[in-house]
């Protein structure tokens, strides 16, 4: 069992390290008080997770953009993607034409309410985004490059709602 130092007794940071046991007004001027840890991001890490969230409401807004005209492309003509031979998880271009227009929709209209600071949408942004991950795992063959940059981009959306705390002041 470890003991834990008397309030007034200098820590083991040295001279300018936080003293947990002063109050406000004893707190010499320059001194913050110490961190507590186990209590989620410093304000810091915290500003630049809100940073975040608003980078990551534009992508799915911009992605759900793009999506949208990917899917309407594949549904006005067919002959503008690649024919790929066997695949395990074949699904026609009108197929995914019909899946991209709606996870775009979807996409975007989610992005606008994240940006606009709504609760509900960081949840359903985590769930959009690891929808079109595996969607765009499965889109592979199609447009190999595009596939795997959106895989990359999903990741930060996910990471970017997830970390996000906005109860937390931000400095």
């Amino acid at each position: 069992m470890t003991q834990q130092p008397h309030a007034t007794e200098p820590s083991a940071g040295g001279p300018h390290q936080a003293q947990q046991g002063w109050s406000e007004s004893q707190r010499p001027a320059g001194m913050t008080p110490a961190p507590t840890p186990g209590l989620g991001p410093t304000p810091a890490e915290n500003s630049w997770a809100a940073g975040g969230v608003v980078f990551a409401g534009v992508l799915m807004l911009v992605h759900g953009i793009l999506a949208i005209l990917q899917g309407i492309s594949l549904l006005a003509d067919d002959d503008v993607w690649a024919s790929i031979g066997d695949y395990v998880y074949k699904i026609n271009r009108t197929g995914w034409g019909v899946i991209l227009l709606c996870l775009g929709a979807l996409a975007a209209g989610v992005g606008a309410f994240i940006l606009r600071g709504a609760g509900w949408a960081r949840m359903t942004g985590i769930f959009l985004a690891s929808l079109n991950m595996l969607a765009q795992f499965l889109f592979l063959p199609y447009e190999p490059v595009w596939s795997v940059i959106m895989i990359g981009i999903n990741f930060f959306v996910i990471w970017a709602l997830a970390v996000y705390q906005p109860g937390k002041a931000a400095v």
